[in-house]
């Protein structure tokens, strides 16, 4: 997990992440800019001024030299002054006005005249202006600067004094320079980057925490929390989530204890109503019309109707507030799916379908060896045989296949019949919700058939494709032992 840390995923952390890293790259980048033309700056003025400092003062003295010359021509006079406008580090050169050197320290003869901007600036400039250029030797590549510094007497230019050095030792000083700005400023950045991870990580991690509490409270798990200790609008949301969930406890809890309560006062006058109907149909009905016989039916059918949804409201009451007692005793899976399809049995006929029970296992290992309670399991059954039995078209099959492994017991109800869409497949066992309202019941049936299995260690799942026919698997494990009945062996 260690390792992981340092990749970052699409999401807010790399937003984060990345952010920081190009707003402190690109200033990086524009100070090294900066810098880099600083310090060449820097190295190129300091040459030149030391250049300049001597031309300005070998101009000086050629002028004072020149002002006490009997002789005009000075010409015979350059070596002499040559040798005092000699610089170290640095060739220098008298030239005519046409940019032929007439000396030079190097003493190799130059044949090509100077032609140079700042040669040229200075041969015609009688202010005393000095030039400097820079540039590359074209035999030999280098990158020299020169300066160039008129020689002037009577108020023209006589000669041209020029000194030339070269600049490739500064410019290995500079790179050198700017190569360890660039290594700082690479460390620079893995320290910014290292940080950022950190922040984002800070900022992150608690939306990825309350992103999960909020994920198992979408699951119903209301009891879960988020930690509340986090800074600032992630405390609040935290504080806002928790509070959320307390109020939808307390809300289930209203809806919960309202819908045991009235399911408790319906109970009672549905069975009177029931037994009454009942007492009268099996009485002396002769002398009662046959209108009145079909209305007593009537009443009796849809009392056990209503009994039926008064029952699946108390059952999702007991189950919402683990209320529902259940009666663990060893099984036998087989002869309880045998019962239950012999339950049902009528009710298909009536559609001309039919029902079929396939096994893997022998009555002998299917004796009681399963821990359960027998009338839940049933429960489940009947409901997932009487669903396959309701959407299935007339004329078709239902199968009920039993599987048993080494450490659970599988039970598949097969249909032909309508099947469902793959949107209503994702939400077919949640709590209220129907398919097809018009069929009516209360959208229970499943979520309580799902929670019953649950209850029993167990899993459900449904494969179903529109038109062909739907699968419910119903895997149940061996040998469960109940949460209560582990507490007390603990104990």
């Amino acid at each position: 997990m260690e390792g992981n840390r340092f990749i970052i995923k699409p999401g807010i952390r790399r937003s984060v992440v990345l952010h920081y890293f190009i707003v402190v790259f690109l200033t990086m980048l524009i100070l090294q800019i900066i810098f880099s033309v600083f310090v060449r700056s820097y190295y190129y003025d300091t040459i030149s001024n030391y250049l300049e400092s001597h031309a300005t003062n070998s101009m000086k003295y050629y002028k004072n030299y020149t002002s006490i010359l009997a002789d005009d021509n000075s010409e015979r006079w350059l070596p002499e002054l040559h040798s005092y406008f000699n610089v170290e580090n640095a060739e220098v050169q008298i030239l005519d006005k046409e940019g032929k050197v007439l000396i030079t320290s190097s003493n190799f003869p130059v044949i090509e005249k100077v032609q140079t901007s700042d040669f040229l600036a200075a041969a015609n400039n009688a202010n005393a202006k000095i030039e400097r250029w820079i540039g590359k030797v074209p035999e030999t590549g280098e990158t020299v600067m020169s300066v160039s510094a008129p020689l002037i007497a009577n108020g023209n230019v006589s000669y041209v004094l020029r000194m030339t050095t070269s600049l490739e030792a500064a410019n290995s000083k500079i790179m050198s320079i700017i190569m360890l700005s660039i290594l700082i400023s690479i460390a620079v950045l893995l320290i910014i980057f290292l940080i950022s991870v950190g922040l984002a990580d800070s900022i992150v991690k608690p939306i990825n925490e309350i992103t999960i509490v909020s994920a198992q409270m979408a699951k119903g798990k209301f009891q879960v929390r988020a930690k509340e200790g986090y800074k600032y609008e992630l405390g609040d949301l935290a504080r806002t989530l928790n509070y959320m969930a307390k109020e939808i406890v307390k809300s289930n809890q209203l809806k919960n204890d309202f819908i045991s309560s009235i399911s408790h006062e319906l109970r009672t006058p549905l069975t009177g109503i029931k037994g009454w109907s009942e007492t009268l149909l099996l009485g002396n009905m002769h002398q009662v019309d046959e209108e009145t016989k079909l209305g007593l039916n009537i009443i009796s059918k849809e009392t056990d109707r209503l009994i039926g949804l008064v029952e699946e409201l108390l059952d999702f009451s007991k189950l919402q507030q683990n209320r529902l007692q259940l009666n663990w005793q060893p099984l036998s899976l087989y002869k309880l799916l045998q019962e239950t399809l012999f339950q049902v049995r009528m009710k298909a006929e009536q559609k001309q379908i039919s029902l079929t029970l396939n096994d893997d296992v022998t009555n002998s290992d299917s004796d009681e060896q399963l821990n359960g309670d027998a009338n839940r399991l049933k429960q489940v059954f009947l409901n997932l045989v009487d669903n396959a039995i309701k959407f299935s078209p007339e004329n078709s099959r239902i199968e009920v296949r039993l599987r048993r492994t080494h450490t659970h017991y599988e039970v598949r109800i097969i249909d032909s019949g309508i099947g469902i869409s793959k949107e209503h497949l994702t939400k077919v066992m949640d709590k209220f919700y129907q398919v097809n309202p018009e069929h009516g019941g209360t959208g229970l049936g499943l979520a309580i058939t799902d929670e019953i299995v649950k209850v029993h260690g167990g899993e459900m799942s449904i494969i179903s494709e529109q038109g062909r026919g739907t699968t419910v698997i119903v895997d149940l494990p061996l040998d469960y032992v109940p949460p209560a009945r582990v507490a007390d062996e603990e104990d």
